[in-house]
C-alpha cells in the first residue's frame, strides 16, 4: 500500500514553502544584517515590517492546514472536496498575503478568518463529505 499524492497533499508543501517566500520583502533591505536579522525586522516600518508579519502568519498558519490534511486523508474524507477546500486555502492565503502587504487590515483578517475557518473545514471532512 503506497501513499498518493493528492491535490491536497501538494497544497500541504505550497502553504509550506509560502513563509520562505512571502518574507523576501522584508530582506530586500540593505540595513539587514543577517548575522541577526531578527533585530533589525523588528525595527523595520511599513511595507517591509507588514512583509515579515505575513512570513510570521504563514508559519503560524500552518500546522492546523497541514494537520487537516492529514487527518482528512486517515478518516477517509471525500478526496474531490479535501482537494478542493486545499486549493481554496492556498489562494485564500495567497490572497491574506497580497492585503497585508496592501495594509488592507479589515480585508486581510477577514480572509485570515476564511482560510481558518477552510482549514477547519478540511479538519472535519469526513464527518460530513
Amino acid at each position: 500500500m503506497g501513499l498518493e499524492f493528492t491535490t491536497a497533499l501538494w497544497c500541504v508543501l505550497v502553504a509550506a514553502i509560502l513563509p520562505l517566500l512571502t518574507v523576501y520583502p522584508a530582506k530586500f533591505d540593505r540595513k539587514l544584517d543577517n548575522r541577526d536579522p531578527r533585530a533589525r525586522h523588528a525595527g523595520q516600518t511599513g511595507f517591509r515590517r507588514r512583509a515579515y508579519a505575513a512570513h510570521l502568519n504563514a508559519y503560524e498558519a500552518f500546522p492546523l492546514f497541514a494537520a487537516a490534511v492529514i487527518v482528512a486523508g486517515l478518516t477517509g474524507a471525500d478526496r474531490a472536496t479535501v482537494d478542493a477546500l486545499a486549493v481554496a486555502y492556498v489562494v485564500l492565503r495567497l490572497l491574506f498575503t497580497a492585503a497585508y502587504y496592501a495594509n488592507l487590515s479589515l480585508v486581510r483578517s477577514g480572509l485570515f478568518a476564511v482560510s481558518t475557518a477552510v482549514s477547519v473545514a478540511i479538519f472535519t471532512s469526513a464527518l460530513w463529505s
